[in-house]
């Protein structure tokens, strides 16, 4: 039995042979240099499996780091990118070696290869180092509630992802926006979750001056309590913040731990609450007025008398 498929194994590897050396007679000539059809094959299979190969390992490290409980989900994302890193430098050097290239023929254009390169690659490299330093001082996590600086005023959200280049923000109405990791370590950063998940609401209210504030505070105080999220400790508050041109101005603090389920409904359910408590015990919530005052004039009189003078025939 071993005899006829001894005999298909030879003749397989002669054929292949063969068929390498066919095609590695066909190409063309650079210099010194001979390019062949098998060699850019050559090229393109051990290119192909150096991607696979390198895909497939860094998928496995994730998978492994996400496995281990010990650690948080940052130390857990810093363990995926040191080893992500780690296979890909791997494979490229493994490719090189594989496919025979004399990395001392390239010293001759190593110096402004590489300037080029650091320069094109300046702002990648900054990134990708401003991330691994944001997982290892654990400054801002995934699931960290942030607002950051941006051209248009703010931008607030959730972080969904640190990645090599950018942080993935997600804001309440679903809109992502990619912040570059070196932006977060140059740039002011108000991390609402950095130590504690609770965060402070204030929410400004103006009633008439003819109003009773005890009263006033006892119903400001009912709406905060009657509404979710709300929590009963820290305590919520009523600050007496200022005496307004034409109003009593007041702020409930109130504290909320779930910061990345959004900051303005909590707010806009207090106020309705605020809203129907004021209504049904008669508090008014005052409007800008004012009041003009006419000095009286002859000029002023007559102008009045004249008024008169033109309605009387209409009363009559």
């Amino acid at each position: 039995m071993g005899g006829p498929w001894r005999s298909c194994v030879i003749e397989l590897k002669q054929q292949i042979a063969e068929g390498i050396r066919l095609l590695n007679a066909i190409g063309f000539d650079i210099g010194n240099h001979h390019i062949s059809v098998w060699g850019a094959l050559r090229i393109v299979i051990v290119v192909m499996l150096v991607f696979v190969l390198g895909q497939l390992v860094s998928k496995l490290a994730r998978r492994m780091f996400r496995r281990i409980d010990r650690l948080d989900r940052a130390q857990q994302l810093l363990g995926e990118k040191i080893a992500s890193i780690a296979v890909w430098a791997l494979a490229i050097l493994i490719g090189i070696d594989v496919l025979g290239i004399n990395l001392t023929a390239l010293t001759v254009f190593s110096g402004a290869f590489g300037l080029a390169i650091g320069f094109g690659l300046q702002k990648t490299f900054g990134n990708l180092i401003a991330g691994i330093i944001l997982l290892m001082d654990r400054s801002i996590k995934p699931g960290d509630v942030i607002a950051v600086a941006d051209g248009k005023g703010n931008t607030f959200g959730e972080v969904k992802k640190i990645g090599i280049r950018a942080v993935s923000v997600t804001t309440r109405d679903n809109r992502e926006y990619l912040i570059p990791n070196e932006n977060l370590m140059t740039q002011q950063v108000e991390n609402w979750s950095y130590s504690s998940r609770e965060v402070s609401i204030n929410i400004p209210v103006g009633v008439a001056y003819g109003s009773d504030l005890d009263v006033v505070e006892k119903l400001l105080l009912e709406a905060v309590s009657g509404t979710p999220r709300v929590l009963s400790f820290p305590s919520p508050g009523v600050l007496l913040t200022a005496f307004g041109p034409s109003s009593i101005d007041l702020t409930m603090v109130v504290w909320i731990d779930d910061p990345e389920a959004g900051v303005g409904n909590v707010r806009s359910d207090v106020l309705w609450k605020v809203w129907r408590s004021f209504k049904e015990h008669g508090i008014e919530i005052p409007f800008a007025q004012q009041d003009v005052n006419l000095k009286d004039s002859a000029g002023l009189r007559r102008i009045a008398d004249a008024l008169a003078a033109r309605e009387k025939p209409a009363d009559a």
